[in-house]
């Protein structure tokens, strides 16, 4: 899997500490079900010195039937808001049911899929927060016959901790599998049997 790094401007690319180029291969190292193609991403230069990103798309019988995107971002400085020198920043959109457009639990248990997801992949972190945003679209005109389409979509940003990370190194893999898995739940795919390896899918191999 490819992914795409960036630094901010005037930084110049020698200037990458170890631990994000460590923090990277780890992203790299992230293998997805072949449900979910992913591709590099450009990633936003002005929120951190150093950032990383890939985007994702979920497929169905070959419908599209989720999307998202994962950014990690480094300040070797430390950012007072992140409480720490890295930050996951997530983001998952699915289409689901138009009737449970109306359900009151549907924030709450967009939430959880996240939450559970990282405590699944044991992807320890603090200081999270985000939003779940559920969106409708109704059709008119010609386009009436369409019907009307749901999604859900949830945003999140957490810091990422772990047992090396006093010393500068984070392995960020479980939290880059967490976000894989959250894409898969609420895009509704059922989850894979324990014991089945996911392979790398084909847009990873040619990536």
């Amino acid at each position: 899997m490819a992914v795409r790094s960036e630094t901010r401007p005037g930084a110049g690319a020698d200037a990458e500490p170890a631990a994000f180029r460590d923090a990277v291969k780890s992203m790299q190292s992230v293998r997805f079900r072949s449900d979910v193609h992913i591709e590099p991403m450009p990633a936003p230069q002005r929120i951190a010195p150093f950032s990383s990103a890939i985007s994702a798309d979920v497929d169905l019988d070959g419908v599209e039937v989720g999307t998202g995107r994962m950014i990690l971002l480094h300040d070797p400085a430390g950012n007072d808001a992140w409480d720490g020198v890295f930050r996951c920043v997530a983001y998952a959109r699915a289409e689901i049911d138009v009737d449970l457009i109306t359900d009151p639990l549907l924030a709450d248990v967009g939430w959880s899929w996240l939450t559970e997801a990282l405590g699944a992949h044991g992807a320890d972190y603090h200081a999270i927060s985000g939003t779940v945003t559920r969106v409708a679209t109704e059709s008119y005109g010609g386009m009436a016959d369409d019907g009307g389409t749901a999604q859900v979509e949830i945003r999140a940003s957490w810091t990422p901790l772990g047992p090396n990370l006093s010393s500068g190194t984070l392995d960020v893999g479980p939290h880059v599998e967490a976000w894989g898995d959250l894409l898969c739940t609420a895009a509704g795919l059922p989850p894979v049997p324990e014991g089945v390896s996911v392979i790398p899918t084909r847009r990873s191999r040619s990536g």
